[in-house]
């Protein structure tokens, strides 16, 4: 029986949880506020049973005995989400930026696939996408002509 689960929640530590939210909440998103108290945490909704929760520093070492990475030097992970166009890439990192987020790559034009990303205040890696699945079907089915 294959693992399937009905919720994702994501742990991200943060400096300042009202920074975050006023962050965030600039690039369209909003907060689950059953599970945000914007001191220790706050339950950002990315899509349908999908959260990140972004918890102050302090907070988040409760949780765990290991230390909290220092997104200045390591990547602890990276969160990949998907936009419905090319524009809508460029404008989420634009608008990230302006926010007083950072670019995190140039842009990255696959053909099939075009990616950007930016940090976020605390320096976490967001890296947004758009797939065009019938440009990628078109690249595979030519692919297996030649």
């Amino acid at each position: 029986m294959a693992l399937t689960s009905k919720q994702i929640y994501v742990n991200l530590h943060v400096k300042d949880v009202k920074r975050s939210m006023a962050f965030f909440t600039g690039l369209g998103f909003e907060f689950d506020m059953r599970f945000t108290d914007e001191e220790q945490a706050a339950c950002l909704i990315v899509g349908e049973n999908i959260y990140v929760m972004l918890l102050q520093e302090e907070y988040l070492k409760t949780f765990t005995k290991k230390e909290v990475v220092d997104t200045g030097k390591y990547a602890q992970l990276t969160l990949a989400i998907a936009a419905e166009s090319r524009e809508q890439v460029d404008e989420i990192v634009n608008k990230a930026v302006s926010l007083g987020g950072k670019s995190y790559t140039d842009p990255q034009d696959h053909g099939f696939m075009y990616q950007w990303g930016f940090y976020d205040p605390d320096g976490h890696v967001w890296e947004i996408g758009y797939m065009d699945l019938i440009a990628f079907e078109q690249m595979a089915q030519e692919q297996g002509q030649a």
